[in-house]
């Protein structure tokens, strides 16, 4: 078998691959990539990195192949969905970056509390002896917010309490033992997290937290706050962060992320107040050592068939799997995200009922359950680590047959939180997806597109009311899935055409009959 690098990586992966008796190695991480793409032809497996692009001209070239590892956390390049059709395994290398993303994340806050860069340059570069200029603050007894509270959270966190500082964990998706266990303070309310003086997030990049930072959460925040963010570019936005920045309102920002990458020229670069990196988070030499080391092993194993460690697919092979089944899964993985975009509460359980033909692949459609669910949690979930991850995180699963008189096939998942079950059940009608019940109120819909979910007291008038609020903000309405329940309650599905933000939400939840208002996008 061929394996292919396409991208440098650390000589202790090349070492490995080079001992796999059965497995031919070219490396290629210098070749020009119009070469490359000959050199593929015949591979078997390639290992790759943000360098080159894994769209549908490499892969139109690389006919043979099996398996894509990539050489670190971001798929950004790698094209999942062309891949799956040709039955690929893409996998990753999600943890081996995490103790030097923890550190550079702790480098960035003793920079902002000692302006350390700034005094470094201005003593080496300019001269000048500054003593006065470049007075600081101490990080002990200061607070510390952190967003996003998994493996490089709750590290930044451990290390923090070494430094003596007080912090303050903010994660919908963990149990809150988690952070007292350590010592750290847990809330649901993010208005605890704006008043710190100190802010970090550690979220994977989602509909949900874009933008979670912006100009009114910065409102909100200290005079004097200091952020950081070494997770992902867009986290925070730029612009309102610059702008804070500039005020004063923001005293420093250390950033190693951004929306745009790479990038020589940012408003940021202009400010004094500002220590950026280059998206370094993974450079360190054990990092790099790690991410090659398992990259080799990742790429031996699944050209052999022996496991593909953190899948982020499955291959679909209609060969052995019948399509319809296909169908199935991937109705459960969008019913499952859907509802991850609703619940904001940690989750205790998992319970998937199945009836029909269906019921003989239960355990796919509890793992492309968890997927879906998990997905808005964390952005290492695959199908491989999904039942692992949902047992890190104190979720228990469960799965059992049903009888269904009405539908020939159903799949139901049902998560249960502190403050109640959430439901959804769907079939295929006519070779299409549907949701047919959702939170106990008989509907049909399709699971895609932007939803607002709008429960409410039956009384007259309240779709006009819905209609004139959506109007007044120029949102269309394509489609509108009304249900109703035996206790005076409706719940309507309006599928729009243009993006919904809070303060839409926030007025649809004012409306005199509503009881609750959520929204989702598939």
């Amino acid at each position: 078998m061929k394996a292919v690098i396409c991208d440098p990586i650390h000589p202790a992966g090349v070492e490995i691959l080079k001992k796999a008796k059965d497995i031919e190695v070219v490396d290629a991480s210098k070749t020009p990539k119009d070469e490359l793409l000959k050199i593929i032809e015949d591979a078997d497996g390639v290992i790759t990195r943000s360098p080159t692009p894994v769209d549908e001209k490499f892969l139109s070239h690389a006919k043979k192949l099996k398996a894509i590892v990539r050489a670190g956390v971001g798929v950004d390049n790698v094209d999942i969905e062309a891949c799956s059709k040709r039955g690929i395994v893409v996998m990753n290398i999600p943890t081996a970056n995490t103790l030097a993303a923890v550190e550079l994340t702790m480098a960035h806050l003793l920079t902002a509390a000692r302006s350390f860069t700034n005094a470094v340059w201005n003593l080496k570069k300019e001269h000048e002896w500054n003593r006065e200029k470049w007075l600081g603050i101490e990080l002990a007894g200061k607070k510390l917010g952190i967003i996003g509270f998994g493996n490089i959270g709750s590290r930044v966190g451990i290390r923090a309490k070494a430094l003596e500082m007080d912090v303050i964990a903010y994660d919908p998706y963990i149990d809150p033992s988690k952070a007292t266990d350590l010592g750290c303070k847990y809330t649901t309310d993010f208005d605890e997290i704006l008043k710190c003086d100190f802010i970090t997030i550690h979220t994977p990049k989602t509909p949900e937290t874009i933008n979670m930072i912006t100009k009114k959460e910065i409102e909100k925040m200290k005079d004097g706050v200091v952020l950081i963010n070494c997770a992902r570019g867009g986290l925070y936005n730029e612009n309102d962060v610059y702008e804070g920045l500039k005020s004063g309102k923001i005293r420093w920002l250390g950033i190693d992320v951004f929306e745009k990458e790479p990038v020589t020229e940012h408003p940021f670069f202009e400010l004094e107040n500002t220590s950026v990196t280059p998206h370094i988070g993974a450079n360190t030499k054990e990092s790099q050592q790690r991410i090659a080391i398992q990259a080799a092993e990742a790429i031996i194993e699944a050209l052999r068939g022996s496991s593909y460690p953190n899948a982020l697919n499955l291959p679909i092979n209609t060969a052995n799997t019948p399509e319809w089944v296909i169908k199935y899964l991937e109705l459960a993985q969008k019913m499952s995200y859907l509802l991850s975009q609703i619940i904001k509460k940690p989750i205790k359980k998992v319970k998937v009922s199945l009836s029909g033909d269906i019921s003989n692949e239960e355990k796919s459609v509890l793992t492309f359950s968890l997927v879906g669910l998990l997905k808005n949690i964390t952005d290492n979930v695959n199908y491989v680590n999904a039942l692992v991850l949902a047992e890190e995180k104190g979720i228990e699963t469960e799965v059992k047959k049903e009888k269904n008189e009405t539908y020939k096939n159903l799949v139901q998942i049902k998560v249960l939180t502190d403050e109640g079950e959430y439901s959804i059940s769907g079939t295929m009608l006519e070779n299409h997806p549907r949701v047919v019940e959702f939170k106990g109120f008989d509907l049909e819909f399709e699971p895609k597109g932007k939803m607002i979910f709008f429960k409410n007291t039956d009384v007259p008038g309240v779709i006009g009311e819905v209609g004139m609020t959506l109007a007044k903000h120029n949102i269309n309405i394509a489609d509108f899935r009304l249900g109703r329940n035996k206790e005076g309650q409706a719940m309507a599905v309006i599928i729009v055409d243009n993006d919904v933000n809070e303060e839409v939400l926030n007025e649809l939840k004012k409306l005199k009959a509503a009881l609750s208002v959520a929204y989702a996008e598939i």
